[in-house]
């Protein structure tokens, strides 16, 4: 009984970690919705190119320093060290599916976007801005794989179950639930919930391991 207790104790820690990341990516939205508008006097379609570089380098810093206090704190207190090196081998097939993850997720967003979603946002935003937006992806994407590193660890803990990607459908259930509410649509919904159990499987596919689900994540996530 103590032993149940303990790891469902333990799945709740872990929940509690992905929600913090979760938190994390929400306090973009006090710079955008409370803060910058006051400094800037409008907002955020009126900033200047300086501006909307600025609002990236202070997200991307808070979202590093997040990052940095959540690793510290898994390690610290639950002994889970997320860059302890995965010396496992990941077989053929393992790559081969993940390979059809990216290709599939590649396609979803071609088709969404209406084109090669880079080349758009480079029309659209201008070099200095396209750069700072993609450092910008880059640290998005940190946060949103530890949302889905500690949730597969909590429910881990609490169905003691390994090769089910929970943590994709904790992605779903809170960063993808955002995209769906500000997108305010049913396609989007479905779309984010294939993107993000996507991300689920490849974690999984990867062998858990961080580096290189990093890299496959942002290539889904940005290209």
């Amino acid at each position: 009984m103590k032993k149940l207790s303990a790891k469902i104790k333990l799945g709740f820690d872990f929940l509690g970690l992905a929600l913090y990341a979760f938190a994390g990516l929400g306090i973009e939205g006090i710079y955008v919705y409370l803060i910058e508008p006051m400094i800037y006097g409008g907002p955020m379609e009126e900033w200047t190119v300086s501006q909307s570089i600025l609002h990236w380098i202070i997200t991307c810093i808070t979202w590093g320093v997040v990052a940095l206090l959540l690793a510290k704190i898994s390690k610290k207190k639950y002994s889970f060290d997320l860059f302890v090196k995965n010396n496992s081998e990941i077989k053929v097939w393992q790559w081969l599916c993940t390979l059809l993850c990216v290709i599939l997720i590649l396609f979803i967003m071609y088709r969404d976007w209406n084109g090669f979603k880079p080349y758009i946002e480079y029309q659209r935003l201008g070099l200095p801005k396209f750069i700072f937006q993609y450092i910008y992806y880059a640290f998005e994407t940190i946060l949103f794989m530890l949302i889905l590193i500690f949730g597969q660890k909590a429910c881990e803990a609490w169905f003691q179950k390994e090769n089910i990607p929970y943590g994709g459908i904790i992605v779903v259930v809170t960063w993808g639930l955002v995209h769906i509410l500000t997108k305010g649509s049913l396609m989007v919904g479905i779309l984010s919930a294939t993107v993000g159990f996507s991300y689920g499987v490849v974690y999984l596919l990867l062998n858990r391991d961080i580096k290189k689900t990093y890299i496959v994540l942002f290539i889904m996530f940005a290209i």
